[in-house]
C-alpha cells in the first residue's frame, strides 16, 4: 500500500523491480567473490544519508556471510538495533499463511478446489472463488487497505468485524479473470486455516512453522515492546525519523501479522527450499506464476537469476525476503525507518553477485513542478516491447514500464533524471515530447497524443 496506509502494498511490490526492462544488449559483470566489507560500506553510506535503519542477512547454503544491523530500535531513546532486534514483516507473512495452506492441503484437509462459499458464503461471488483464486489474487475480492481511513488500523478488531467489513465491498472484477493484489485474500486464507484446524494462527504458526526449523524470533505480533527487543518504526520528515503510529494485529491476520528477524527468516526460506515445511510438488505449485503472482511468493529475479519470495510492508517497516535455488542464497532485509524504495535489495544483490554498482549520488537538482509536469504521459516506441508512463507524484517524477511496478527518478537537472538502482537515465527534450531511455544502449521513445 503507498504511504498514507497503514497496512502497505506498492513498497511490498515495486521493490522487486530490478527485472523491470533491462535492455538485451547490456553486459553483465560478476566477480568471483562476495565483497562482504563493500556491502558494509553500501549500507553504511545509505544509513548515514538517512536512506534506511534496519538489518541485513544474507545466508549461503547454511552460511550466514552477513549479518549487520544499522541504527536504532528506538530513536527518542538512542537505543540501538542488534541483529537480534524483531520487526513486523507484514505482507512476507502471506508465505508463512501459504505453507500452512499447503501442509493441510497435503493432509487431505483442503484443496485448490475447495470454494470460499464452504467458509465465507456471504462475500460477493463465494461460490466462485477457489482457494487458488485467493492464493493467487485472482479472487475479485476488494482490498480492504485501499479505501480504510488510517484510524481503523490502530484499534482491535474481531474476525467477525473483519469478516463484514470485507464482505460489504464489491466484487472488483470477475473471479479468475485478472490477477489484483488484495490483503483480504490471505486475512480469510487465515481465518479458513484456523476454522479447519480449531486453532489459533499464532499457535499454528509455532506448532507447524518455527518449531520445524528452530525459529527462536518469530511469532503472531503484539503492541511493539522493546524491552522484548522488538522496534518501534519511523518515517523521515524534514531529515528527523518520526515514530509510526501501529496497526492492530488483528486486522492483517494471516496477511500481515507476523514479527520476525532477518536471521530466522533466511533460515525459514531455506528450510522451506529444502523441503523442510512442504513437498517439493507443494513448494513447485507455491511458487508456480499465473500472470503476475505464485502462491503466497512472487518472483523475485535479479537479472537472469531466478529468485522467489516476498516483500512487506506495515506503518514504517519494510522489509524483503527471497530466495535464489540455483545459488542457494537466501537475502533478507528488514527496516523501521526506509526512505530509498526500491533500490536497497538491488544495491544488496549487486554487491553481492559483483555487478558493476557505484554508490547512488544523493546531490540531487530541485525542479520547478511546471517543468515536471511537461513531462508527464505515456512513451513509446514502435521497436521497444515496453511503454513508459511518466507521471508526477507527490512533487516527483516516477516512471513505470509496462506491467509493472512505479520508481522514482531523481533529477540531476531539468532534463536528465536516473534510477541508480537499476543504472536507468532518461533524458528528456526540452519540448517534454521525446525521452531517452538508457540503459546500456539507448531508445528513443516519443510521447503518445
Amino acid at each position: 500500500m503507498i504511504k498514507n496506509y497503514r497496512f502497505r502494498k506498492t513498497i511490498v511490490l515495486s521493490i522487486v523491480l530490478i527485472s523491470v526492462f533491462i535492455l538485451s544488449s547490456v553486459n553483465l559483470v560478476y566477480g568471483q567473490t562476495f565483497d562482504n566489507a563493500r556491502l558494509d560500506s553500501l549500507l553504511n553510506y545509505l544509513y548515514s544519508n538517512q536512506k534506511f535503519m534496519g538489518t541485513v542477512t544474507l545466508l549461503h547454503d547454511g552460511e550466514r556471510v552477513f549479518n549487520k544491523s544499522y541504527g536504532y530500535a528506538d530513536v527518542e531513546e538512542g537505543i540501538p538495533s542488534t541483529t537480534d532486534t524483531r520487526y513486523r514483516i507484514g505482507s512476507i507473512t502471506k508465505t508463512f499463511t501459504a505453507v500452512m495452506f499447503f501442509q493441510l492441503m497435503e493432509e487431505g484437509k483442503i484443496s485448490f478446489d475447495t470454494k470460499l462459499s464452504e467458509y465465507f458464503p456471504d462475500v460477493p461471488n463465494a461460490d466462485k472463488i477457489t482457494m487458488d483464486l485467493l492464493l493467487t489474487h485472482r479472487s475479485g475480492i476488494h482490498n480492504f487497505t485501499n479505501t480504510m481511513d488510517t484510524s481503523f488500523y490502530l484499534y482491535p478488531k474481531t474476525k467477525q468485524e473483519m469478516a463484514d467489513l470485507i464482505k460489504s465491498h464489491k466484487s472488483e472484477f470477475e473471479p479468475d479473470s485478472k490477477s489484483e493484489y488484495s490483503n483480504a485474500n490471505f486475512v480469510l486464507l487465515g481465518y479458513i486455516i484456523e476454522k479447519i484446524t480449531g486453532k489459533d494462527y499464532a499457535d499454528l504458526l509455532q506448532e507447524r512453522i518455527c518449531n520445524k526449523v528452530g525459529l527462536k524470533n518469530t511469532y503472531y505480533g503484539k503492541p511493539s515492546n522493546i524491552k522484548d527487543n522488538e522496534c518501534y518504526s519511523y518515517t523521515l520528515n524534514n531529515d528527523k525519523w518520526v515514530r509510526e503510529k501501529e496497526t492492530d494485529m488483528s486486522v492483517p491476520h494471516g496477511a500481515g501479522a507476523i514479527v520476525s528477524t532477518p536471521n530466522d527468516l533466511t533460515q525459514y526460506i531455506e528450510a522451506l527450499f529444502n523441503g523442510k515445511l512442504i513437498s517439493k510438488n507443494s513448494l513447485d505449485e507455491m511458487i508456480k506464476v499465473k500472470e503476475k503472482y505464485g502462491r503466497g511468493s512472487f518472483p523475485m529475479n535479479f537479472y537472469e537469476r531466478k529468485g522467489y519470495g516476498h516483500t512487506g510492508g506495515i506503518d514504517g517497516f519494510v522489509s524483503a525476503l527471497t530466495y535464489y535455488p540455483d545459488e542457494k542464497l537466501a537475502v533478507s532485509f528488514c527496516t523501521n525507518g526506509m526512505n530509498y524504495g526500491n533500490a536497497l535489495l538491488a544495491g544488496i544483490l549487486s554487491v553481492y553477485f559483483g555487478r558493476e554498482y557505484e554508490f547512488p549520488s544523493f546531490n540531487f537538482a530541485e525542479v520547478n513542478p511546471d517543468v515536471l509536469k511537461k513531462y508527464e504521459g505515456v512513451f513509446s516506441n514502435d521497436s521497444f516491447p515496453l511503454k513508459i508512463i511518466i507521471k508526477v507524484v507527490e512533487g516527483k517524477l516516477t516512471a513505470q514500464a509496462t506491467g509493472q511496478s512505479a520508481f522514482p527518478l531523481d533529477a540531476e537537472n531539468e532534463r536528465v533524471f536516473r534510477f541508480d538502482a537499476a543504472k536507468i537515465k532518461i533524458t528528456f527534450s526540452e519540448d517534454g515530447e521525446v525521452l531517452t531511455l538508457k540503459q546500456g544502449d539507448e531508445v528513443v521513445m516519443k510521447k503518445e497524443k
